[in-house]
């Protein structure tokens, strides 16, 4: 596994900006496609901003940390915050009927969604999403 890019974010909303630098260096970097680079750009963007937000609550005595590496035919990014983690089964399913309005709480279902593999570790203060490259 081939370390690409690492990415330190303050625990601050305009951080997240940066991921789309990142995105852009590694879609020159590996030639993938716009549609690729924007099932990154949801779901790292989603990582970076629940690292700040929930896990590090915008502490910005606190980082984000987000690699990105290479595996043959994957791209596979680690994101690391700072806060006392969580457990991903006790997030409420946003396609329940009384989360269906609210404007919030998508964000994992949508990780899940969009990543060929979501995983998470350390009490939920680590984040592993793999994507199968495009050919």
């Amino acid at each position: 596994m081939k370390l690409l890019q690492t990415l330190t974010l303050q625990s601050t909303y305009e951080e997240v900006e940066r991921v789309e630098h990142m995105l852009a260096a590694l879609q020159e970097e590996l030639g993938f496609n716009d549609e690729f680079y924007a099932r990154l750009m949801l779901t790292v963007s989603e990582a970076a901003t629940n690292g700040i937000l929930h896990g590090n609550k915008l502490d910005e005595s606190k980082i984000v940390t987000i690699k990105a590496y290479k595996d043959d035919s994957k791209l596979i990014f680690d994101s690391k915050d700072q806060g006392e983690g969580f457990d991903p089964e006790s997030i409420p399913d946003p396609l329940a009927e009384e989360n269906l309005l609210k404007t919030s709480g998508r964000g994992v279902f949508l990780m899940e969604e969009y990543a060929d593999e979501v995983s998470y570790s350390e009490n939920g203060t680590r984040l592993k999403l793999v994507f199968t490259l495009p050919e």
